[in-house]
């Protein structure tokens, strides 16, 4: 496992709820298709499995969301 967590944030967060904007806003994303870089540690992959749905780890080679994309199709 890598030391941080290259993070980017690809699907906006209007229309969430509060508490999912308030996350985002604590990985430290401030606009749409920023990257930032975090520690990988368990409370950053905690905030990165509450908005999966908006926001990509791209340093790794699994897919976030645990199934393979093969799978996805059917």
């Amino acid at each position: 496992m890598a030391d941080t967590l290259k993070l980017k944030y690809f699907r906006s967060a209007v229309g969430r709820s509060w508490d999912q904007k308030a996350t985002v806003k604590s990985l430290g994303f401030t606009k749409l298709h920023q990257t930032v870089e975090r520690p990988d540690n368990p409370s950053i992959r905690g905030m990165v499995y509450k908005v999966r749905h908006l926001v990509r780890i791209e340093n790794e080679d699994v897919p976030d969301d645990g199934m393979k994309r093969d799978d996805a199709a059917e």
